[in-house]
């Protein structure tokens, strides 16, 4: 029988349903155009209206055995308008499921996604309060003592983010036409964005105290040489200034994984390559320009390690001293590169395509721009680079360039140095080998 509802068509509601998904759209804060979406009181009143209208077309389809190829119907249908290309990602569980639920979608994302000003504040619970005085002001005589009287019997619980459809029978609202107590669900919203909010704040100020400590550990060489002269195993003054220098190096790369900006980064690039390959292509195609070409590449590399943050940080935690040379470590990833190696490879570049993905793009803008690549951290390119990738061969041959001395040198060292042991040469070839060839690499790829 197909599509059937006595108020609507397929193609009507279809569109009814674009509609929605632009309110979503604006209220996450931005128009199509990039400038910033203002709502005020009106206009999310619009909005909560706009939902409660598809919560009840949907309610009707759904309550209906009658109604079931409709909406059978409406999900292929909304199947078909997520397939394309220009709809949001973040929006992809669009379905008569969802729908049926609105109020719900429009309330979060009226909290959550926007910018807690107070204007934007003071414009939701207005909306919120006026639709549910309309709804008292239909069934009842005194609305506003009703609805103050609802208000005492209101309790807030953070923990608790069960709609208030759940619980409006204990609340006395079976009479109201609309589906939501709208003050104490925008109410409820809004303590679970402050217990968000304080989650993160409380996770910054440990972050910020784990990277103090490891500054601190550090910058203070003099106290760590004192420390290994009283161990009570022996060193030589060679092995010391190796323990030294291998201290500096992996709290160098750990603090660039807990520093603010790059916590920042990647929680941005999360979103950028969530969304599907054609989009987040032609958002750096309009980053382009040669100045920034770093920047992009930085982002990219970021875009590698997004999934693996927690275990990069915890892998980087756990390196052990060891006595080798620089020449030592570079062959032993080469090693790797090549198959040669007896140690487990430790992940296929292929099981994720969105990885191979970026790492083809990167591939393609650096082009003949590989001097790039020096500006970037070292604990950076060893972690975002799978073994046995185009692009690891590709840095390997810039660092045998250098470790040859056949170009101009990035690091310090004179021509005259025999061995390359504390600069930024011997700490990429050190990150390399500590991420690509540890033999705990398989919790981390």
């Amino acid at each position: 029988m197909g599509w059937h509802h006595p108020e609507i068509g397929l193609d009507e509601m279809v569109k009814l349903v674009k509609g929605f998904v632009d309110i979503l759209i604006l209220s996450s804060g931005y128009q199509s155009s990039g400038l910033t979406a203002h709502w005020d009181a009106d206009n999310i009143k619009k909005a909560f209206h706009w939902s409660l209208y598809f919560e009840r077309v949907l309610s009707d389809l759904k309550d209906s055995k009658y109604y079931h190829e409709s909406v059978q119907e409406l999900d292929a249908a909304l199947s078909e308008l997520k397939s394309q290309s220009s709809f949001p990602l973040g929006l992809s569980h669009i379905s008569s499921d969802t729908l049926v639920r609105a109020s719900v979608l429009v309330a979060e994302h009226m909290i959550h996604t926007l910018p807690l000003r107070d204007a934007h504040l003071k414009a939701v619970l207005t909306a919120a309060i006026k639709m549910d005085l309309d709804a008292h002001a239909k069934t009842e005589n005194d609305c506003l003592s009703k609805y103050l009287k609802r208000l005492n019997l209101l309790s807030i619980d953070p923990q608790d983010c069960s709609t208030s459809c759940e619980k409006k029978s204990a609340l006395g609202e079976e009479n109201m036409d609309n589906s939501y107590d709208w003050t104490s669900m925008s109410t409820r919203e809004l303590f679970r964005r402050q217990t968000a909010v304080s989650d993160i704040l409380s996770l910054q100020k440990a972050l910020y105290s784990f990277s103090t400590t490891i500054r601190a550990f550090k910058e203070n060489n003099i106290i760590l040489r004192e420390q290994l002269k009283n161990a009570k195993f022996s060193l030589s003054e060679d092995e010391m200034d190796g323990f030294i220098t291998w201290n500096k190096w992996k709290s160098k790369s750990l603090l660039y994984f807990l520093d603010k900006r790059t916590i920042r980064l990647i929680s941005g690039v999360s979103m950028i390559f969530s969304s599907q390959k054609s989009q987040w292509i032609r958002l750096f195609e309009c980053l382009a320009n040669s100045e920034n070409l770093h920047k992009r590449v930085e982002l990219l590399l970021l875009g590698c390690t997004v999934d693996r943050w927690s275990s990069i940080v915890e892998h980087f935690q756990t390196i052990s001293f060891d006595c080798l040379t620089t020449l030592d470590r570079f062959i032993e990833v080469q090693n790797l590169l090549m198959g040669r190696s007896g140690r487990p490879f430790p992940r296929n570049e292929n099981e994720n395509s969105k990885e191979s993905s970026i790492l083809d793009y990167l591939t393609k803008i650096l082009g003949h721009e590989l001097h790039v690549l020096w500006t970037l951290p070292p604990a950076l390119l060893a972690a975002a680079i799978p073994s046995r990738s185009t692009m690891l061969r590709i840095y390997l041959n810039q660092i045998e360039i250098q470790l040859k001395g056949e170009l101009a040198r990035y690091c310090g060292c004179t021509e005259e140095t025999k061995e390359h042991r504390d600069c930024e040469l011997a700490e990429r070839i050190w990150c390399l080998h500590a991420f690509h060839t540890s033999n705990s690499l398989a919790n981390v790829q």
